[in-house]
Order: structure tokens, then C-alpha cells, then sequence
């Protein structure tokens, strides 16, 4: 009987583990904001217009906030690193080989 006790409480203490881990790994995916608003006028973003720099892929409300951008992308970028945002990585292309004439 005893033994019995011994693995039910067992099983139940490495459930609880299990669920532990999981909850774990919800709550670190949580933690990642995203980005949502453009970081030149705040407005929604929209994921069509977009810049890449440094391997990162930043997205804007409208063609003229990645003008404004560009000027100078770095402010831009670090404001939204401050603010917490994990910036979605730019894909990687392959270089084009040169063209022969």
C-alpha cells in the first residue's frame, strides 16, 4: 500500500513538473514583443513596407516614414530596442553572381 502511495504521489509531482516546464515556455514567449507601431509616427504598421538594415527588418505606417527612416536608422532602431522590441530578422538573400556580357 505504501509503495502504491509512493509512485501515485511520484506521478503526481512529475506532472506538476511537466506542466511547470510548459508554462515556462509560454511564459518566455510571452516576453517577446513584437513590433506593432511604426517607429517614425507611431501609426499601425504595415508589413508590405518595411526596411532592412543590419539584419534586421523594421516595418512602417506609409512609404514616407522610410524616408524619414533612413536618414537616420540607427536612432530609430535603438528607440525601438529601448522600448523592448524584438525586431524580426531580415531574411537572408543569396548574392546574385555577377552578370557576364
Amino acid at each position: 500500500m505504501k509503495r502504491l502511495l509512493l509512485v501515485a504521489c511520484a506521478a503526481l509531482m512529475m506532472g506538476t513538473g511537466f506542466a511547470g516546464a510548459a508554462d515556462a515556455k509560454a511564459s518566455a514567449a510571452e516576453t517577446v514583443k513584437k513590433q506593432a507601431l511604426c517607429p517614425v509616427m507611431g501609426g499601425e504598421i504595415d508589413k508590405t513596407i518595411y526596411a532592412d538594415v543590419n539584419g534586421k527588418r523594421v516595418y512602417f505606417c506609409c512609404m514616407g516614414c522610410v524616408s524619414k527612416f533612413k536618414e537616420d536608422s540607427a536612432k530609430y532602431i535603438i528607440k525601438l530596442e529601448k522600448e523592448g522590441i524584438t525586431l524580426d530578422q531580415a531574411p537572408v538573400t543569396a548574392a546574385k553572381p555577377p552578370v557576364k556580357e
